[in-house]
């Protein structure tokens, strides 16, 4: 598959990726080197990206030194790597804070499921005065596996209007009702490293532009998947090149520097659009496929709903979707003989292409 022609339709785009990982010890198992984080973005072009440890059960003082010194040391250089440090904050994080930005930290990553606390912990507000004083991002985990956090962070994030609040994984926690307060709250970003068309589909429409980082969660997730799939989502949802181009770099550049945030303009809201409904099933069983897939007791039936998903793609010739039905066939048939592993994710790209083309009708697809 050539991944160039789904990227053709902004070509001058550049990338700057809010939300990478390195680290060797995460029990989860996944890993990633410095090198390798280098290559994805290479690969997707991107101009740099911030960076923190993974998941680290003995502590993060050695995790986020070696962060630190591997960031600085691309400086200068495409891409580049910009550092934060992750805090525990039942582990003296006010502390170990400080003395990482005096090492060259320029923000700091939270993580609620992995460390097991809630945004109420009395030592998160001492981290918000922090970042608030020296106008720091504070990134935060908002995905799955952790109960809604918006109610505690809504409030801290207006007491310290100098701290810039990034949700991660598009805030899905609390994104049902969180969209309605974000235009309040110019300091209350989201990333955007997910890969549910219809969470991306409500971020990008019912939240402000100029609120929204391009994020992959690398090694999760690959920059060059996500830079085709979100930017589908983007144009689908009626962004401008504009406010795309801040989304996709310009903002967390700002972040980066230091600068201050740069408005893109109120949410592009809703849209009315002719339904989709043969679509509609392939993106079901696609979905369906991939959730079954990534679980490692029912990958055979992830491989039936997806075998589903190629079945659904034998529609009339002729008909309005039909270029579309073609694209995510040929995604299927080059997935299905190789599926995605633990140790090779590649593959899951496919899947979330093919969700994606089935939820972006709008869009032009490149051939098949």
């Amino acid at each position: 598959m050539d991944l160039g022609a789904w990227l053709a339709l902004l070509p001058d785009v550049e990338l700057f990726d809010a939300h990478t990982h390195i680290g060797f010890n995460d029990p989860d198992g996944f890993k990633q080197s410095r090198e390798e984080l280098l290559g994805v973005l290479s690969a997707a072009g991107a101009a740099g990206a911030f960076v923190f440890p993974m998941h680290e059960p003995d502590g993060y003082p050695p995790a986020n030194d070696m962060v630190i010194a591997q960031a600085l040391e691309t400086t200068g250089s495409t891409p580049e790597l910009v550092p934060f440090c992750r805090v525990d904050p039942a582990a003296d994080a006010v502390a170990e804070a400080e003395r990482c930005l005096a090492n060259g930290a320029r923000g700091i990553k939270l993580h609620p499921r992995a460390e097991n606390f809630e945004l109420n912990h009395p030592v998160i507000r001492d981290l918000y005065a922090l970042a608030h004083e020296r106008s720091l991002p504070i990134l935060v985990h908002a995905g799955r596996g952790i109960p809604a956090l918006g109610a505690h962070l809504v409030p801290l994030t207006r007491e310290f209007p100098g701290a810039r609040t990034i949700l991660a994984h598009a805030g899905i926690t609390d994104l049902s009702w969180i969209w309605r307060v974000a235009a309040d709250l110019p300091n209350l970003l989201f990333d955007s490293s997910w890969f549910m068309p219809a969470d991306l589909r409500t971020l990008f429409s019912l939240v402000p532009p100029g609120q929204i980082l391009y994020a992959s969660d690398a090694p999760y997730g690959n920059p060059v998947f996500g830079r085709a799939l979100q930017l589908r989502v983007a144009l689908q949802a009626g962004l401008s090149p504009e406010q795309i181009r801040l989304v996709f770099a310009g903002q967390s550049q700002n972040i980066a520097a230091g600068r201050p945030l740069e408005p893109a303009g109120p949410a592009v809201g809703e849209h009315e659009e002719a339904p989709h409904l043969l679509l509609g099933r392939v993106s079901s069983f696609v979905m369906n496929g991939m959730v079954l897939t990534m679980r490692a007791s029912a990958p055979e039936a992830g491989l039936e709903q997806l075998s589903l998903a190629r079945q659904a793609c034998n529609v009339p010739e002729g008909i309005d979707d039909a270029p579309i039905f073609a694209v995510i066939a040929a995604l299927l048939d080059e997935y299905l003989p190789n599926p995605a592993t633990l140790e090779n994710r590649l593959p899951m790209g496919l899947l979330m292409l093919a969700m994606c083309a089935a939820n972006t009708p709008d869009v032009p697809v490149p051939a098949p």
